[in-house]
């Protein structure tokens, strides 16, 4: 009788087990509704889920003594008075970068331990630098 008792409860609990129900891909919709597994990220300065790698302005890991490279992107505001970067070592998922008057250097605020700077490089690209050291171009 207890070997029955025995065999039925751990039946039951192998169903209850069994139940639970597997996550659902694409279901890890971050606080703003993006999907991280199909790529997307909140975007501060279009107010929208963006693909980073969709982006017009891509940028290259430069100097990295890993066995693999990572990009970043950079979004403008309409303005331009504002940059975002999408940095994969970060904290944050962007960093807001911000241009004084009518510099050509977006850098960014006291509110991160490391000071990020976007400037203009050659004729069409741009570098980000991360304590004066160049770390995207």
């Amino acid at each position: 009788m207890k070997k029955t008792i025995l065999l039925s409860a751990m039946f039951l609990g192998s169903l209850a087990f069994a139940q639970k129900q597997a996550p659902v891909v694409g279901g890890d919709r971050d606080v703003h509704g993006c999907k991280g597994s199909a790529g997307y990220t909140y975007s501060q300065i279009k107010n929208d889920c963006v693909r980073v790698f969709e982006q017009k302005i891509k940028l290259k890991e430069v100097g990295s003594d890993k066995s693999y490279t990572t990009m970043t992107a950079v979004i403008f505001s309409k303005d331009m008075k504002r940059a975002e970067i999408f940095i994969p070592d970060g904290n944050a998922k962007s960093i807001i970068l911000a241009r004084e008057g009518k510099s050509k250097v977006w850098k960014s605020g006291s509110y991160i331990k490391e000071s990020y700077v976007l400037v203009p490089y050659k004729k069409t690209g741009y570098q980000i630098k991360k304590d004066d050291v160049v770390i995207y171009q």
